[in-house]
């Protein structure tokens, strides 16, 4: 398979390489993302009662009169587009391209929030041409607000934001820069989402982020991608995804399971069974909390057993945050699987729909991660040379 590269010249895609499982995980997350935006904030009930059965493909707007249906309006959910967070995904991708290397909380201040407030793109929820922040949730605008408006340190611009999954719905690509090295994924996601959440969404990005640095290991599994997330989280993220996923690991099919793993998740849940009805504890700051949607992304990929179809499926006619949880699942099982993994038909039909090539950002995140890997074996060598020097090896 081949695929073109810089300035049009064809790029070798091997089955199971990097550029594979770069494009897998992009527009595995991408795909996700415009199968759950039909069925987000929804239960599992009202999902099957709307669409006569499962979701099992793109399906319409949950509402027909979407444009004035109340939560929806005004965006043009389901029909295959894309939401804000394959638009936040891409314009990361974007200033990777740009710095040409790993990314701190500055680079957010520096070169996301421009991407979001700089350039009209095409808004596929708005059928329109708009500048990124126009559809971006509060908790993204925030990037905006406290880092262009507010000259926050870039470092600490994500305290006081609401503490949900607004960070780690678009670290994907931090995962595939740091490819087969989970630890340093972590790290820099934990130091670049600094700037948007803190708390368990903070920590919630740097596991997302090692979880897809993981599955792009050649060997990995949907069971060491798990064991990895477990490693590497903390506090209430490591408990939830501990929960949930013991809880995944006796059931055969996402089908049956939802009770089950909501179960699971309720008690690091800040966020009620009543989706949209929430108290005054939801999504405030906790040692003890976990957002639910990488846990359940995570519970999925164990039923499917790293399939991607039914990893995304799972999310998808969960509801809640279906979006989210299925763009995140897709993530991990399309950087197992590669592009081989996503299904041709339903990778064709929301590019169409969504007018947004989901395979060229995946090309063009695997170049910056091949520099970047370059640059880091360079200073890796110029150390170990230093240190050697330090205790009396140099030769």
């Amino acid at each position: 398979m081949s695929a073109a590269g810089e300035e049009g010249t064809p790029v070798s895609v091997t089955a199971g390489g990097l550029e594979d499982r770069a494009v897998g995980c992009v527009a595995g997350a991408a795909v996700g993302d415009a199968l759950g935006g039909a069925t987000e904030g929804w239960t599992p009930e009202q999902i099957s009662e709307r669409y006569g059965g499962h979701v099992e493909g793109l399906v319409p707007p949950f509402f027909e009169d979407w444009r004035n249906a109340r939560p929806i309006a005004p965006y043009h959910k389901g029909d295959g587009h894309i939401t804000d967070d394959t638009l936040m995904t891409h314009a990361l991708i974007r200033v990777y391209e740009r710095v040409g290397g790993h990314l701190d909380a500055y680079a957010a201040a520096d070169h996301l929030v421009p991407e979001m407030m700089g350039e009209k793109r095409w808004i596929p929820e708005l059928e329109t041409e708009a500048l990124p922040l126009h559809r971006v949730f509060l908790a993204e605008k925030w990037l905006v607000l406290r880092l262009h408006y507010g000259h926050v340190d870039p470092r600490e611009a994500g305290v006081g934001n609401i503490v949900n999954c607004g960070a780690a719905m678009y670290m994907a690509p931090v995962g595939v820069v740091n490819a087969a090295d989970p630890d340093a994924a972590y790290a820099e996601a934990i130091e670049l989402a600094g700037a948007h959440q803190s708390s368990y969404g903070r920590e919630a990005a740097g596991v997302l982020a090692a979880a897809v640095a993981e599955a792009m290991r050649p060997g990995a599994t949907a069971d060491s991608v798990v064991a990895t997330c477990l490693r590497l989280a903390r506090d209430g993220t490591a408990a939830a995804i501990d929960a949930v996923c013991s809880a995944a690991r006796d059931l055969g099919h996402w089908d049956g399971s939802f009770e089950t793993l909501r179960a699971a998740m309720k008690p690091y849940d800040t966020v009620a069974d009543t989706y949209r009805d929430q108290g005054l504890g939801a999504r405030r700051p906790s040692r003890q909390h976990s957002i639910e949607e990488l846990p359940l992304a995570l519970a999925f990929l164990l039923i499917a057993k790293g399939g991607y179809r039914d990893t995304v499926l799972g999310g998808v006619n969960y509801g809640r945050d279906a979006d989210s949880i299925a763009s995140m699942g897709g993530a991990i099982a399309g950087a197992l699987g590669g592009r081989e993994a996503v299904p041709a038909d339903w990778l064709d039909q929301i590019a169409t729909a969504s007018r947004t090539d989901l395979v060229a950002p995946g090309l063009a995140l695997a170049r910056v991660a091949r520099r970047v890997h370059t640059a880091d074996l360079e200073r890796r060598r110029a150390h170990e040379s230093a240190f050697a020097a330090l205790l009396g090896d140099a030769g």
